[in-house]
């Protein structure tokens, strides 16, 4: 339709959507699409949709089920924009992809039960296992993974437990402190085990587990790790930063000849200026429970024999409800340096009961007609006046020669 300088016309709507925007022969639309042209999926998220560059904002990520469906996309990019200016309208783009984060996690079990950083270091000389427990990066609360309910907050109450395998779990665990509403505990505690020797870091193995502590509940599992010990050198530190695994179970078949009564540290030395031998009860580990409650309550008694005067006697105070106690307590029993070769000292280690008969937990001889570190143990102190000799040695719960009541 072609019309004059100043004439007038009158055109229908049906015409009026007829026209295309763009100058040109008339064409009927296809459909609103066309007439709603898309933009392009991907644009970079500086850039808006009327192409002026924009500063880049960091997105928040978005769960899959908050995420819009792409059905809705296409309605909004249709219609979204109905009674706003161009400049009015937010800038859609693509969702981002998925970042790691660099320090996140690496696979899909450090996502569902989280991390651990620690490190260990067996000290030969001392004949003990140090374990520093740095920090855990534990996950958030998701169903959809089949993870307990943790705190109702979301967060956790977390402690880290040690339990060294094979063994008594009561003498061979410790813990560190609890620490409270937080998913990112950092402790730096160092835990020590006592008593370790070459063989027990051939055959034994660590277990670390990380839990939450509830005051109202059982405190619930998050997850565990197991090294074996033979992994670690003497003398050097070895630092680990490990997925935590789901729960495993314990061997109950072990061999029961592996079980042992306990261990005691002792320190011998024959004193020329006190004219005697000065007996050291520094500590013991790994003890047997005896109680019903899993503990003990040791205390340890010496004899020098033979002993016609019945007042060789001597022992330490009574530690309560520990499988691990620390005595630290020294006696000296007044002889002649050529009359030990004669004697034998028994060391015995006992549960105190009350109203009742103290049971016996074990206990180690030492002197001439002894075997193995004990015969090795006196012999040193023999031959080495006036120098104290500290050894560690195994718990028998059979002592030949000894009286086994209190």
């Amino acid at each position: 339709m072609t019309l004059r300088k100043g004439e007038k016309t009158t055109i229908s709507i049906q015409e009026h959507m007829a026209i295309d925007v763009c100058p040109g022969p008339i064409k009927p639309i296809k459909q609103i699409s066309d007439y709603f042209p898309r933009f392009p999926r991907g644009l970079p998220a500086a850039v808006g949709r009327s192409g002026a560059l924009r500063p880049a904002v960091t997105q928040p990520s978005v769960s899959p089920a908050e995420a819009p469906r792409e059905e809705d996309e296409d309605v909004d990019q249709l219609f979204g924009a109905y009674g706003t200016t161009p400049a009015e309208q937010p800038a859609k783009c693509q969702a981002p992809e998925e970042v790691v984060d660099p320090e996140g996690y690496e696979s899909d079990d450090c996502t569902t039960l989280g991390t651990l950083d620690f490190s260990l270091l067996y000290d030969q000389e001392n004949n003990a296992l140090h374990c520093t427990i740095n920090k855990a990066k534990l996950p958030k609360l998701d169903y959809k993974k089949g993870l307990k309910p943790m705190d109702h907050n979301g967060l956790a109450d977390p402690y880290v437990k040690l339990h060294l395998l094979p063994g008594a779990s009561k003498a061979n665990k410790l813990r560190t402190k609890t620490l409270h509403n937080t998913l990112n505990p950092t402790w730096n505690e160092t835990l020590t085990y006592y008593g370790i020797t070459d063989e027990d870091m051939i055959r034994k193995t660590l277990r670390i587990s990380v839990c939450d502590e509830d005051k109202f509940r059982h405190n619930e599992f998050i997850g565990e790790t197991r090294i074996p010990l033979k992994k670690l050198k003497p003398n050097q530190t070895k630092n680990f930063s490990i997925c935590l695994e789901k729960q495993l179970p314990i061997d109950k078949t072990e061999d029961k000849s592996l079980e042992e009564r306990g261990r005691i540290l002792i320190s011998l030395k024959y004193s020329s200026q006190k004219q005697g031998l000065l007996v050291g009860i520094i500590r013991c580990a790994h003890l047997a429970a005896m109680d019903a409650n899993g503990y003990s309550d040791p205390y340890v008694k010496t004899y020098l024999k033979p002993d016609e005067d019945k007042k060789s006697k001597h022992k330490t105070a009574v530690k309560k409800k520990t499988l691990n106690p620390e005595f630290n307590e020294e006696f000296c029993y007044e002889i002649k340096h050529g009359d030990l070769a004669k004697k034998t000292l028994e060391i015995t280690v006992w549960d105190y009961d009350i109203g009742k008969s103290n049971d016996f937990i074990g206990g180690v001889v030492l002197g001439i007609n002894a075997k193995g570190e004990r015969l090795k143990h006196w012999f040193d102190c023999l031959k080495n006046k006036d120098k104290k000799i500290e050894r560690w040695h195994t718990l028998t719960n059979e002592l030949p020669g000894a009286v086994l009541s209190d």
